[in-house]
């Protein structure tokens, strides 16, 4: 089995959770979308919980990478936290899509214990940023608060796309991150 078969799996797996969540993953399903026998899959993810693994760290990885180009790239707090919400924004342009770990996050009790530590990972590198991102525009502000603060933040964000993806109407997240602008929660 090549690399490239891996990669076709990951990718179009990622697509299956993103509109179905977790549970609505199946090698069946995944091997006529990718046109190989399920045993193929099997062969590069033994089970369910290794692919669902896989794909919730590759997806926290590529999320970090994102943010810490966010910063490398600008000084502006502004573009940080505009890109920020535009990449969670972009789930919706792209089919109307979840969060990979947002969409497993809902489905947490379900998942096995290696891929709740990669969902629990993805929250904790989205929580560290914010804070990081906090604290240049609170400095006074406590740690603790700011942790909390990056956690409401992430949460709402979260929600907001949630609640637009259940609408099928992109406005929605649009309006509701404004309205946490204005209201103070979102810098």
């Amino acid at each position: 089995m090549t690399t490239d078969t891996r990669e076709t799996i990951m990718v179009t797996a990622r697509k299956m959770v993103q509109t179905r969540g977790y549970n609505g993953l199946s090698f069946r399903e995944l091997a006529k979308e990718v046109g190989i026998k399920s045993a193929s899959i099997h062969y590069h993810f033994p089970t369910k919980g290794d692919l669902g693994a896989a794909l919730a760290k590759r997806y926290t990885e590529d999320g970090v990478k994102y943010l810490t180009d966010l910063r490398e790239k600008s000084d502006d707090l502004e573009v940080w936290i505009k890109g920020y919400t535009d990449v969670f924004r972009m789930a919706l342009v792209d089919d109307n899509r979840m969060c990979l770990c947002g969409i497993m996050s809902a489905e947490y009790d379900d998942l096995p214990q290696e891929v709740r530590a990669q969902v629990d990972g993805f929250t904790e590198a989205n929580v560290r940023w914010l804070t990081e991102v906090l604290s240049v525009c609170r400095p006074t502000q406590s740690l603790e608060a700011r942790q909390q603060q990056a956690l409401a933040i992430y949460a709402a964000v979260e929600g907001a796309q949630l609640v637009s993806r259940g609408r099928a109407d992109i406005s929605v997240f649009d309006r509701t991150i404004e309205a946490y602008r204005a209201a103070g929660l979102i810098p």
